[in-house]
């Protein structure tokens, strides 16, 4: 497997965090020879929120975690995934899988199952061989150790070219707080929740339903502001756990907000960067548009648009397609008030070709990794900024044979 050009040079390191232990192993639910497991133990005491896809044909994982989300409990937790499988649209086998493995996990780690939380990413529609899963528990519950988070961030990968993490430490009344997260996500991301698998750690002391609206709050500018190729997940989850083993209380603190915002953004921008077949990173900032709502509709037009995302992959400032996309997004938009600009270059503004512009420049910076396109609508004081990729053939050969 090629690795993205767009990848980070590796794995970062991570700091442990207290109350949390993690374990893979080799099931073979798909793949040979690599893991495709990954158990995650939260000690008791520990407080979990999470978000979900929106999805109409969401998996029999995130039904189940739905139902237990906002469960307050003072056990501890587990959460399990696996990767090759993602357990959607498989009827009532797959509620039989889900709970299978979660009173496997119960039983064997000692917990309630109303705090086992489960997740598939994978293929759509096939059966899950869950006694694969459940005849590694014993291994996955000898195998704990605190320091093994990078093992589970490659158990969960599926077409990701590599393993995504990032952390924070944040000084909050004199005392450090911890947070570190993982993440998979390569192909069928769009926002509709949190588009992707996130599993986020911090030893910070926070309540479920003040963590939940935190995590509710910073999702809506992280993971649901970036888009792959506009296909929402079936499986898409985002769990958050917070363990209290620091004893700093972080309730309504925004420096945690926005060490834990940063976090999220990190891990959302490396799933873009990780983007099936993408070569290119593209920041898309709205301005003066009549709404926020209006300005996040030009740009998911323009992050979503096939012609757009093509004209980058080939290098080419075909700025006349980023016209196009604002005009079909349903927006309100005035031709000779909008201003398109890449970087610091101005291609086009009150509706014609910028008399600066220069099509060797734009060449030019449209060979950078990253690119920003600007459009300002001229209307009010609107905002939104989105992130996504280029879409090249690497994609289509990817996704043509995925099953393969």
């Amino acid at each position: 497997m090629t690795i993205s050009p767009l990848a980070p040079a590796a794995f970062p390191d991570l700091p442990v965090i207290d109350g949390v232990t993690f374990a893979t192993a080799a099931a073979g639910v798909k793949y040979t020879d690599r893991t495709d497991v990954m158990l995650a133990l939260l000690a008791p005491g520990s407080t979990v929120a999470g978000v979900f896809t929106r999805s109409a044909t969401r998996s029999a994982n995130v039904l189940d975690c739905q139902a237990k989300i906002g469960t307050d409990s003072d056990a501890g937790a587990a959460i399990i995934v696996n990767s090759g499988n993602s357990n959607a649209f498989t009827g009532k086998a797959g509620d039989g899988s889900v709970a299978r493995i979660c009173a496997g996990v119960a039983s064997q780690m000692d917990l309630p199952e109303a705090r086992v939380f489960t997740s598939s990413t994978g293929v759509i529609g096939e059966p899950l061989p869950d006694d694969r899963i459940t005849a590694k528990l014993v291994e996955l519950h000898a195998n704990q150790a605190a320091d093994t988070i990078a093992d589970a961030a490659a158990a969960i990968m599926t077409t990701d070219t590599f393993a995504k993490g990032t952390s924070a430490i944040v000084t909050i009344n004199g005392k450090p707080v911890k947070i570190a997260g993982i993440a998979k996500g390569s192909g069928m991301i769009a926002p509709d929740m949190a588009t992707m698998l996130v599993y986020i750690f911090t030893d910070a002391v926070i309540g479920r339903d003040a963590l939940q609206s935190l995590v509710s709050t910073q999702n809506d500018v992280t993971f649901n502001c970036i888009t792959v190729d506009s296909d929402t997940s079936t499986s898409d989850t985002l769990l958050v756990g917070a363990t209290g083993a620091s004893g700093v209380d972080v309730t309504g603190n925004s420096d945690f907000a926005d060490a834990l915002h940063g976090v999220m953004l990190d891990l959302a921008h490396q799933v873009v960067r990780d983007g099936e077949g993408a070569t290119k990173f593209v920041t898309i900032n709205v301005t003066g548009a009549a709404t926020d709502a209006d300005a996040r509709l030009v740009a998911m037009a323009n992050a979503n648009s096939p012609l757009v995302k093509t004209a980058i992959a080939g290098e080419d400032p075909n700025w006349g397609r980023i016209v196009m996309a604002v005009g079909k997004s349903g927006a309100q938009a005035d031709r000779d008030l909008l201003k398109i600009t890449l970087g610091d270059l101005v291609l086009a503004e009150n509706g014609w070709r910028s008399p600066d512009y220069s099509e060797d420049a734009a060449a030019a910076y449209m060979q950078n990794q990253n690119i920003t396109i600007g459009v300002d609508l001229g209307l009010g004081t609107g905002t939104s900024t989105v992130w996504t990729c280029d879409l090249t053939h690497g994609y289509i050969t990817i996704n043509a044979d995925y099953r393969s």
